[in-house]
């Protein structure tokens, strides 16, 4: 795994040690001797983790977290303070202002490296749904890259597992004013409660008696409905074999007994909020993808979507040896729509005839809108009689009662034509298949219009 690294420290011999364990990983080092040189590095190129001292002329560390955290563009860059302090008040200073971790110096080579190539792994997967989210361009985007900063809009909702009831009531105790706090001490029974209820953050202390926790945290993130869930382990002093082995296992986060009440709110509010910046990034990624594949117009699914997808239920089909309909369906004379009330109008016809499409197909049917005025329902294991009647009684729902053009406070009647098609031997593929149900639509025009015609 290579990244690049930033290394922000005004003392050279500081940096050089770094920069030394760093490069003997295969990371690419960059280097800064103060913090304003630091905030330019990261507006001007791209930066995977910044270790950061504390103690700098000019401004320090914890302001340049700061900076950083505000900044929509370098917020969701982890930032790691490394700094001769080591009491838990600037420890807790330092993630309020947004750092995702605290070393002291000397720093633990073992524990340094790590530690970085886990935050590593964490900047990748928001970096790959940023992109995602940058190129769909979606209109939401700004207030989701600024997601990081500030207070939650709600409380977060945390599951503690700890096998000894003393030490377990003094964690939900602290945490309760942040969160909706749910305990457990059976390790196994919490991995069910997890995999069924939706928690920001998941605090394992290590302090079962005849129960690896390393296991508990394996199993979460092998579970894929709870493998983004954040992972905060609570370990002894001194145990660094068992927070290098955690940090490995995707673990995200550590604290060390005793627990200091503010550190572990610190770093709870730290990883609830970075699960929620990341939440929210998916989330804006599925509704683009789902925007990309809709007619914005009628809420149908669009010609794109119908492009990729009656392949796939054509061959299907043939596979399966079971028949498909197809029908094309087309409102009759909708120009003088247009022509007589205008496009606005045409529009709302378009959008009630699309309702009335949903309320005459099956559930297991397919309803698109091909272009303008013209529709395609692909019905799955239907054959021809059976698309038929579905046809008809779409035709039905369309004549039997008039559109209300509400911008105009008027009504008007409308009627439809369908063309209808079924998958046979000889069809070479699902673009004869559409050609055939068009080829009946016209057909269906030609002869009256408001009918239902199959195909030969």
């Amino acid at each position: 795994m290579t990244a690049r690294i930033l290394v922000v420290d005004d003392i050279p011999a500081n940096v050089k040690l770094l920069e030394a364990r760093l490069v003997a990983e295969y990371f690419e080092v960059l280097t800064a001797e103060d913090g304003m040189t630091a905030l330019e590095i990261c507006d001007r190129t791209h930066v995977d983790v910044i270790l950061l001292d504390v103690m700098m002329p000019g401004i320090n560390g914890f302001e340049v977290c700061e900076r950083l955290k505000a900044n929509p563009k370098t917020a969701h860059i982890p930032v790691v303070m490394v700094t001769a302090l080591d009491q838990p008040e600037d420890r807790v200073r330092g993630l309020k202002a947004g750092a995702d971790d605290f070393l002291t110096k000397p720093v633990n080579d073992l524990q340094l490296i790590s530690r970085v190539k886990s935050l590593v792994r964490l900047k990748t997967l928001t970096d790959e749904l940023r992109a995602r989210a940058e190129t769909a361009k979606h209109v939401g985007i700004a207030d989701v890259l600024r997601a990081g900063d500030g207070q939650l809009e709600d409380k977060g909702s945390i599951m503690v597992v700890d096998g000894r009831g003393s030490s377990q009531e003094r964690l939900v105790r602290t945490l309760q004013p942040i969160a909706e706090v749910h305990s457990m001490s059976d390790p196994q029974a919490a991995l069910f409660e997890a995999a069924e209820n939706s928690f920001d953050l998941i605090i394992v202390n290590s302090n079962f008696d005849d129960y690896d926790p390393l296991r508990l945290c394996s199993q979460l993130r092998s579970l894929e409905r709870t493998r983004m869930i954040p992972l905060l382990i609570v370990t002894e002093q001194g145990d660094e074999q068992m927070i290098i082995r955690a940090l490995e296992l995707g673990v995200n986060d550590y604290i060390i007994r005793p627990v200091d009440p503010n550190e572990l709110v610190a770093r709870s509010l730290t990883q609830i909020r970075r699960k929620r910046y990341n939440d929210r990034l998916r989330a804006n990624v599925t509704q683009s993808i789902e925007l990309a594949v809709t007619d914005g117009l009628t809420g149908l699914s669009n010609r794109r979507y119908l492009d990729s997808h009656l392949k796939v239920l054509f061959n299907r089909a043939l596979v399966r040896g079971r028949p498909m309909s197809l029908c094309i369906t087309d409102i009759d004379r909708f120009k003088m729509v247009n022509d007589t009330y205008g496009h606005d109008a045409g529009d709302e016809v378009l959008k009630e005839f699309a309702s009335r499409i949903r309320s005459a197909v099956r559930g297991a049917d397919l309803a698109c809108r091909y272009g303008g005025e013209e529709f395609v329902i692909v019905m799955p294991d239907t054959p021809r009689d059976v698309a038929a009647l579905v046809a008809e009684r779409l035709r039905q729902a369309v004549e039997s009662k008039p559109f209300t053009i509400r911008s105009r406070d008027e009504e008007v009647s409308v009627t439809a034509s369908v063309g209808i098609s079924t998958t046979s031997a000889s069809l070479s593929g699902p673009e004869e298949l559409l050609k055939l149900a068009d080829q009946a639509l016209y057909t269906a025009k030609n002869s009256g219009r408001n009918r239902v015609v199959e195909a030969a």
